[in-house]
């Protein structure tokens, strides 16, 4: 299911990519399930998974017994599909312009309960790095940084940062190749991220998390 998975996300890349260039075009029909299979080397299963995900965004439209459609409505590639193709150094610079507003407003809106919970995950950080558990480790990281973000007191920050976590999980898993060395250099930081921002103190908070954000490669 996990390879599926994996392989099903190249395929969307690739339709997402297509559409944008040009090749497919809004209303456009697209290549039935046999020609996709050949196209891009997978299977019909991969291919099926692939349509499902993108009629669920909104980027194909499947019509029972005439085929699969281009959305009308679709302009070019999603944010989304665009954000997983960018390099390391595009993704910190768009994790910059996110963490730099969200750590400040934190260290000025955060709740006792934002402090709890921030307090919480950095512990759940903390033992999967002593016990060398990667994908705990990367949903440790993840959680405490959007628990920031939801402490921010900012919604909309909020929600753009986690509908940017999937592309961290992706750069994470370029990175580290299932390594926890990053996590373990960093969680220092991390702890000090913490308590700058309970202190309530956004300029160190910002100092902080641009020394997380210069170790992240």
């Amino acid at each position: 299911m996990e390879q599926t998975s994996k392989l099903s996300d190249r395929v969307i890349n690739a339709i997402q990519k297509d559409i944008s260039q040009g090749k497919y075009k809004p209303g456009q029909k697209i290549p039935a399930e046999p020609e996709l299979m050949v196209q891009y080397a997978v299977g019909r299963s991969t291919v099926r998974e692939a349509i499902k995900t993108l009629a669920m965004m909104g980027i194909l439209r499947v019509q029972q017994g005439a085929g699969t459609f281009v959305n009308e409505t679709v302009q070019a590639e999603s944010l989304d599909q665009r954000l997983r193709r960018a390099d390391f150094e595009e993704i910190n610079q768009v994790r910059r312009m996110l963490d730099y507003e969200i750590v400040k407003l934190a260290a000025e809106n955060h709740t006792k309960e934002d402090l709890h919970q921030l307090k919480a995950l950095l512990e759940q950080r903390k033992k999967a790095i002593l016990e060398q558990q990667y994908q705990q480790c990367v949903d440790a990281d993840i959680a405490f940084h959007t628990a920031i973000a939801k402490a921010s007191g900012n919604n909309v920050l909020a929600d753009l940062f986690r509908s940017f976590t999937a592309v961290i999980r992706d750069f994470f898993a370029k990175r580290d190749t299932q390594s926890i060395s990053h996590f373990a250099i960093s969680h220092h930081l991390h702890e000090q991220l913490y308590k700058a921002i309970k202190s309530g103190n956004a300029k160190l908070s910002r100092q902080v998390m641009e020394d997380i954000l210069d170790n992240n490669y």
